[in-house]
């Protein structure tokens, strides 16, 4: 109220606008559940059930006033949880406590002690092939790069958080390759940039027929044997495989042997695919028969390339992985095609 030349003018205060939930739509029916059911009797459950019940208050109508006499609080504890239900949802039921001191470990400081577990000791110079956790937790302690203090129970725990386990080692190659880098950069480029001239050539042998123990009939403890197979009397062969990446087409033959002859016919077949005289390229990997003087001056004259993987890198042939399922059955039906290697 303002008094102006005797005259009392009255002014009118806009009130706040009430706190009141929004409405609960699919949720209403899970709170509904949690009051009248509950969950439990640990401490947890407790706040969860209060919170519950102070929304679905809120949502009936009720003041705020009125639901912190109901729940026995505070009407600013009340404000709070109304204003974090409509940002957060179901979200804010849960209690999230911070008891204890502050951590120690940061975040950043767990990620370099995953990726320290990770590393092989060679490789940061210890003079050891596997790590312990206590090798491991005096390394992180004093290393030159991070310094991490941290106690061998707490190190168990937090690798076995993120799914590190102690195992046995696997034996595997590693390429010493002089060209690695340069041979794996230019074969990506021409997957790249050519995918649709590109093939893979391979072969995988040698193939042989097993044979494979069967069921039947017989009398008790006199079973039906077969002869072991350790003479190939019938010989052995070899499953010479060609893929075409840009078509997905995948054409093969079984040879009695790896040979210069067999290898070239093989890229033969690879430039008959694409017999418009542009040049392709052929990933295949560093048996001597693929570098003869022969296959180099045909491939020379027929505007083919030959991408050879780095050595202990056959794996990077795409034709590898397919060839194995295809010679499993080349044993008993050879896989033939309309260009054949």
């Amino acid at each position: 109220m303002v008094r102006r030349l005797g005259v009392l003018v009255v002014q009118a205060v806009g009130m706040a606008e009430l706190v009141r939930v929004r409405r609960p739509d699919d949720e209403g029916r899970r709170l509904q559940r949690l009051v009248r059911r509950g969950e439990g009797k640990g401490q947890a459950s407790v706040v969860r059930y209060r919170r519950a019940m102070v929304i679905l208050a809120s949502a009936g109508g009720n003041t705020v006033p009125v639901i912190a006499r109901l729940v026995q609080t505070s009407e600013d504890r009340v404000r709070e949880v109304i204003h974090n239900f409509n940002r957060l949802g179901m979200v804010c039921l849960d209690p999230k406590w911070a008891g204890g001191r502050p951590r120690r470990i940061t975040i950043d400081d767990e990620a370099f002690v995953v990726e320290t577990a990770n590393t092989r000791p060679e490789k940061l110079g210890r003079p050891f092939t596997r790590w312990s956790i206590r090798k491991l937790v005096q390394y992180l302690g004093n290393n030159p790069t991070w310094v991490v203090k941290i106690g061998r129970e707490r190190l168990r725990e937090l690798l076995a958080k993120h799914g590190i386990t102690f195992q046995r080692t696997k034996t595997w190659k590693e390429s010493n390759d002089p060209d690695r880098d340069p041979k794996l950069d230019r074969i990506e480029h021409v997957l790249d940039q050519h995918p649709d001239r590109c093939f893979a050539f391979d072969e995988f042998g040698p193939l042989a027929i097993h044979p494979v123990g069967g069921c039947c009939w017989a009398a008790r403890k006199k079973p039906q044997r077969l002869r072991a197979n350790y003479h190939k009397t019938c010989g052995v062969r070899q499953f010479h495989a060609a893929y075409s990446v840009g078509d997905d087409t995948m054409w093969g033959v079984c040879r009695s042997k790896k040979s210069i002859g067999n290898s070239l016919a093989a890229i033969q077949s690879c430039r008959a695919a694409r017999p418009d005289g542009e040049p392709i390229y052929v990933i295949l990997d560093n048996l001597s028969a693929h570098k003869a003087k022969k296959i180099k001056a045909w491939c020379a004259k027929n505007n083919v390339e030959l991408c050879f993987t780095p050595t202990y890198s056959s794996w990077r042939t795409r034709s590898n992985a397919t060839s194995v399922r295809c010679a499993s059955s080349s044993s008993r039906t050879p896989i033939m095609s309309t260009t054949p290697c």
